[in-house]
């Protein structure tokens, strides 16, 4: 009969339980927790399942720590080599204990790993909310799309070139799409003969009306002045200063890429149109800038 006392072993077997127990709860939570979010999410479950998974490993961890965890140091008078019958059974049994031990401990191991597995899995559903990658979507505008899209003022009218008047800009945009962040586009006509075109430009002006984007190329400011004598544009923002004559180079401030330039045409009835996207990205820099698009 039990006289009532506890076995030696009883408070590590109790130990490993707690920590087995925990881990299990850590994984089912952070299944949980992966389903709710898989089947449209729930803050107030999502935020239970959560905190259940990660205390899980957390007490497992700890009670893991404090109990299977050698944390005292022990010193011994080293005697002879030579060890008894006795010890040699001892050693014997101990090792022998140590092994279904550490058999316990290794499923407790993989019950750790499993905890974290299940909730990395749980980790990775959220990604989707960051939506789809951008692809090139950050290198083209409407402009790119398939057809000669017209250009329009904010009123949605198409524009002619006897429309523009040698000192005043024309904000334009592609038709269809006024208003959209990437497409405000500059409408200037300039002096008979003063343009310089870039090579591989020579027809992408129509008589001496030129077009760039409207974003400086620093951080996107609009680029809204205009110094006629000179044929500068000037960014309020930073005060950075394009040559309109000459593809748009930046001459002053921090900008270091001219305006992205646009091939313009007319089409049956006079309009003017493009007949193309920009001539590289638009605005500020940003993380694929050097890729072709």
């Amino acid at each position: 009969m039990s006289d009532g006392r506890q076995s030696p072993t009883d408070e590590p077997r109790r130990a490993e339980r707690l920590v087995a127990g925990a881990f299990a709860v850590s994984i089912v939570a952070a299944l949980l927790l992966s389903v709710v979010y898989v089947v449209g999410g729930q803050p107030q479950l999502e935020g239970t399942f959560l905190a259940l998974a990660l205390g899980g490993i957390g007490v497992g961890a700890a009670v893991w720590a404090t109990s299977f965890m050698p944390s005292d140091e022990v010193t011994e008078e080293r005697p002879e080599l030579a060890s008894s019958e006795e010890e040699v059974a001892a050693f014997t049994a101990s090792f022998e204990a140590g092994e279904q031990t550490l058999a316990r401990r290794g499923l407790l191991a993989k019950l750790g790993l499993g905890a974290l597995g299940a909730l990395g899995l749980a980790a990775v559903f959220p990604i989707r909310s960051l939506g789809p990658s951008p692809g090139a979507g950050l290198a083209t505008t409407a402009f790119g799309g398939s057809g000669r899209l017209r250009l329009v003022n904010g009123e949605g009218h198409p524009i002619r070139p006897s429309d523009l008047v040698r000192s005043q800009l024309v904000t334009a945009w592609p038709e269809g799409h006024i208003g959209e962040a990437d497409t405000p586009t500059l409408l200037l006509q300039i002096d008979p003969g003063e343009f310089v075109p870039l090579p591989g430009r020579e027809g992408w002006t129509v008589g001496d009306v030129v077009a760039y984007s409207k974003l400086c190329t620093h951080t996107g400011c609009p680029v809204g002045l205009y110094q006629t004598e000179l044929d500068l544009l000037l960014c309020p923002c930073h005060q950075s200063t394009f040559d309109v004559l000459h593809g748009a180079e930046p001459v002053f401030g921090p900008a270091a890429r001219p305006l992205p330039q646009l091939p313009l045409a007319l089409d049956a009835e006079g309009y003017l149109v493009a007949t193309g996207d920009f001539s590289a990205p638009v605005g500020g820099g940003y993380w694929d800038r050097g890729r072709d698009r």
